[in-house]
């Protein structure tokens, strides 16, 4: 079932009306992203350098605010993204769902701008919380060189499975409630953790998972009980 989901998923990327909202995402993610990260590097050499200054030089200091700037970034950018996506998500799942799953759609409650910013809203926020939490295991790792990727991977395919999950039944209230099973859940949030984990590539990442978790939420539900 994932793989099928996956090819598909890619396929949708290819469709017009996707690929407009694809596009659209990406740059309001760049741009609310660009304006966090002056802010936060702005912020960096008002807080930080002073600081650190008189110890290792400006220079030094600047570029450690520099480094910590873009670690935040990396950390940042799946929760600016996804939250960029629920302002969207009733337009990318429905693209899906007109172009796999037509019986299910004529029966589909739209999510109005409201709902789907909350829910864009609040997996940023988890993101943001669950990430915080992990800061000293992510101090702890920093130096093992790999430590730090496969947390936030790990944390990430906890979060990201299960939002993806709710934003992709979020237009079918109708239905009888069939959760994902927990291995599908994890596989969901997984290939989308990693698709974030990709510089590049992950710009386009938010409707790619969109897509992902309909087919898979849809896939189960053909399934036989």
């Amino acid at each position: 079932m994932l793989l099928k989901a996956i090819t598909l998923s890619l396929r949708q990327l290819v469709d017009a009306r996707t690929f407009r909202l694809m596009l659209l995402v990406a740059v309001m993610t760049l741009a609310i992203f660009a304006l966090l990260g002056l802010a936060g590097w702005q912020a960096m050499l008002h807080l930080l350098v002073p600081q650190f200054s008189g110890w290792i030089g400006p220079d030094e200091a600047a570029g450690i605010a520099l480094i910590l700037t873009l670690l935040f970034g990396w950390f940042l950018f799946r929760a600016v993204a996804m939250a960029v996506m629920g302002l969207f998500i009733d337009s990318i799942i429905e693209s899906v769902e007109e172009d796999h799953y037509p019986e299910i759609m004529s029966r589909a409650v739209p999510v109005s701008f409201g709902r789907g910013l909350a829910m864009g809203l609040r997996s940023a926020l988890r993101a943001i919380g669950w990430n915080l939490l992990a800061a000293p295991a992510y101090l702890l790792l920093i130096f093992t060189g790999i430590g730090v990727p496969i947390l936030a991977v790990a944390i990430n395919t906890i979060l990201l499975g299960s939002d993806l999950e709710l934003m992709a039944a979020a237009r079918h209230p109708d239905l009888p409630e069939r959760p994902l099973q927990r291995r599908h859940r994890l596989t969901l949030g997984l290939v989308s953790a990693l698709a974030f984990l990709v510089p590049l590539l992950n710009i386009f990442a938010p409707v790619f998972v969109a897509a992902l978790g309909v087919h898979m939420v849809q896939l189960t539900r053909q399934e036989p009980r």
